[in-house]
């Protein structure tokens, strides 16, 4: 038995002093665009709301994010800066949003998340 487990550890050995000796890759690396922007960005509009609801930023944010998005004409959804990463100390969220964006539709559908406090910041 223990004659399998030294062939084991010495084939783990060798594969591991392979990868280690083939080192880095050398081909670029290519920077994919995680969200598809738009052709014109200066035409986006930026609004803050105020979600007094919002708890946390592992829960509550990802379906505040969530109802929004289902918004026609929004763009990007953000969390607004934090004084401390992991405290959500500062319970706004930033929309960017294209012509045609309807805040009340908005609102309403933050209602439905369960977030009916939110409100227009600017």
């Amino acid at each position: 038995m223990r004659g399998i487990a030294y062939v084991v550890a010495a084939v783990a050995a060798v594969g591991i002093m392979l990868v280690i000796a083939k080192g880095p890759s050398t081909e670029p690396v290519v920077d994919i665009p995680t969200t598809t922007a738009s052709a014109d960005e200066s035409n986006l509009e930026t609004l803050t709301l105020n979600v007094p609801e919002m708890h946390c930023e592992f829960a509550c944010f990802p379906k505040v994010k969530e109802a929004l998005e289902k918004a026609a004409a929004v763009n990007e959804v953000q969390l607004a800066e934090q004084k401390e990463e992991g405290i959500l100390d500062n319970r706004q969220v930033i929309v960017k949003c294209n012509a045609g964006f309807d805040i009340d539709e908005a609102l309403a559908l933050l209602a439905e998340a369960g977030y009916g406090e939110t409100e227009l910041v600017q």
